[in-house]
């Protein structure tokens, strides 16, 4: 597995082993919002997210200077085990390992994966409407909320908030 660089974009997903739920109610989606926000936040700049049942995906980019950014991953990781696991009264690992990781190099690409990550509740069959999905970051681009997304940014990518729309339908 190809180690994470800083100062690069990254598309980071990982899902439960056996392909089992990594969710199990609303507040495991907040929680693991809420840990996204401790662990990698301070660390990588955040630019699109879809959490599923089963499995996640992310854009970020790794900020500069960060001596060892897969040791973030793995806080945020076995934070969320650990509480799942006291919750639930299980035991082990919730997630694969090794998450994946692609590191991406053109800003097509970029585009395209903030598509593939919006609409991934319709293609894995999680809602009919992505955008009436409650766990994905694609709402957060419509609104005027404070976000700690990189909201403008993408927008760029697709030229305007229009532009970004209509693209995503």
């Amino acid at each position: 597995m190809e180690r994470i660089e800083e100062s690069h974009y990254y598309h980071i997903y990982n899902r439960g082993n056996n392909r089992e739920n990594i969710f199990f109610e609303h507040a495991n989606y907040l929680y693991f919002l809420k840990l996204l926000k401790k662990h990698i936040e301070p660390n990588c700049s955040i630019f699109c997210y879809c959490l599923l049942p089963n499995h996640f995906h992310l854009l970020l980019r790794i900020n500069d200077n960060l001596s060892n950014p897969s040791q973030q991953f793995s806080y945020l990781f076995n934070a969320y085990t650990k509480a799942m696991n006291l919750k639930y009264h299980r035991t082990g690992s919730i997630f694969q390992k090794p998450f994946k990781r692609i590191k991406i190099n053109k800003e097509d690409y970029l585009r395209s994966l903030v598509l593939y990550i919006h609409l991934n509740p319709e293609h894995h069959s999680m809602s009919d409407n992505f955008s009436q999905y409650p766990y994905s970051s694609y709402n957060s681009f419509l609104s005027n909320s404070a976000t700690k997304l990189k909201r403008e940014e993408v927008i760029s990518w697709f030229d305007n908030l229009e532009n970004f729309e209509y693209i995503h339908k």
